[in-house]
């Protein structure tokens, strides 16, 4: 009986902490010709910061765990070479248990490793090839280069196979927390597959798949995928009141620790204007922050580790996620006080942030200087997040 428990207990912990949606996105779809790369991220780990690396080969920025201070391990990245990565963890794609837990979770590793050394998706599968074994992964991993390619592969401690952007019929790929070649009906994130899915297919309809849509429409929607109860349809009219509603299975989830989409280049030449537009914290109480390869080899101050060890942004973020979920005890994460973030008065975090998201996705970056305009974002956005603190 007891083992009975810790089984339902653990496949709860599973499907609550580490899930995350991801897409890759062929730059014939874009509006600018360039290759698109998501992640929303799904961690035990809330706090993450941006890290800027001058590798032997390459300059490099990624998606690190605040705790991680010298980013030994990268959860989405891009290099100055044009090459760019990302995960999420499978968890159909290898069911037996057969390999040492010193020997598991190394796919933070395996992406800096990429990061390090890769130009091209061939270099990424010759790198995995490279590997002893055990891998230590059990993932899906994205990644997209200069040169039009693109790829997942679902990799497991043994093997991986291959699914080639060229070869998907829409233009575009997606996955959650299961395998295409894993075992069927096993894994996790169905429910957010299929509001993906949905999401996706609507946006190639319309020829309106870019980083605004991603960014605002899938990263931060609050439409479920198996019920289509619509979150923001569920507030009530008085900013006051309080109004818990079910969350669980949403693309943005309590676990949700950042949403990152990278914008790749054009070709071999264009490397330069590759832009990682980063959302740190949980996406709907945060904005959308573009950063780029520069001389000058800075991030914004908001985006990267303070004297605390924590990136400004995200802790901002987190705070006005207390709003959200101001019940933590039993199951109380599980339920959101919708009208935080949505209300008839219209003060609700996601309705007060949205124009100056809107701003900043609209901004002609990598033109401008970069601490010049860090330096205005960072004012910017503490200003109006100083606002929201004030708003009872």
């Amino acid at each position: 009986m007891k083992k009975i428990i810790l089984l339902i207990f653990v496949i709860f912990i599973i499907n609550d902490i580490y899930p995350c949606t991801i897409a890759i996105v062929s730059g014939r779809l874009t509006p600018d010709g360039r290759p698109l790369l998501w992640k929303n991220r799904d961690t035990d780990e809330l706090n993450n910061k941006l890290m800027y690396f001058s590798g032997a080969k390459f300059d490099f920025i990624g998606l690190v765990n605040s705790p991680d201070k010298e980013g030994k391990e990268i959860w989405v990245g891009m290099n100055s070479a044009g090459f760019a990565i990302m995960n999420s963890v499978s968890y159909n794609i290898y069911l037996k248990n057969d390999v040492l837990d010193k020997d598991k979770d190394k796919e933070g590793i395996v992406m800096r490793l990429a990061l390090e050394s890769c130009v091209t998706v061939d270099d990424f599968e010759k790198l995995l090839n490279s590997l002893a074994k055990p891998m230590g992964v059990e993932t899906n991993f994205g990644v997209i280069d200069a040169f039009g390619n693109g790829a997942f592969f679902e990799t497991g401690h043994w093997h991986y196979k291959k699914y080639e952007l060229k070869d998907a019929p829409d233009g575009y790929m997606l996955r959650t927390n299961f395998s295409y070649s894993g075992e069927t009906d096993k894994g996790q994130g169905y429910e957010r597959y299929l509001m993906e899915e949905q999401l996706f297919k609507d946006a190639h309809s319309k020829k309106n798949i870019s980083v605004k849509f991603i960014l605002q429409d899938a990263a931060r929607c609050l439409k479920h995928g198996l019920t289509n109860i619509d979150l923001t349809k569920e507030y009530s009219e008085n900013s006051n009141d309080i109004k818990f509603v079910p969350f669980m299975d949403f693309i943005s989830r309590h676990s949700t620790s950042a949403s990152v989409v990278i914008q790749g280049a054009k070709d071999e030449n264009d490397t330069g204007n590759m832009i990682m537009w980063t959302i740190l914290g949980f996406p709907p109480c945060s904005v959308s922050y573009p950063v780029w390869f520069n001389d000058e080899k800075v991030l914004p101050d908001l985006l990267k580790a303070d004297s605390s060890g924590f990136a400004p942004l995200c802790n901002m973020a987190l705070e006005l996620k207390k709003k959200c979920f101001p019940v933590t005890r039993g199951r109380g994460t599980s339920y959101v006080n919708i009208n935080a973030l949505y209300n008839g008065a219209g003060t609700g975090i996601m309705q007060v942030l949205k124009p100056l998201d809107d701003e900043i996705l609209s901004l002609k970056v990598p033109d401008s200087n970069p601490v010049s305009l860090y330096n205005n974002l960072d004012k910017k956005i503490n200003e109006s997040f100083e606002k929201l603190f004030q708003t009872k």
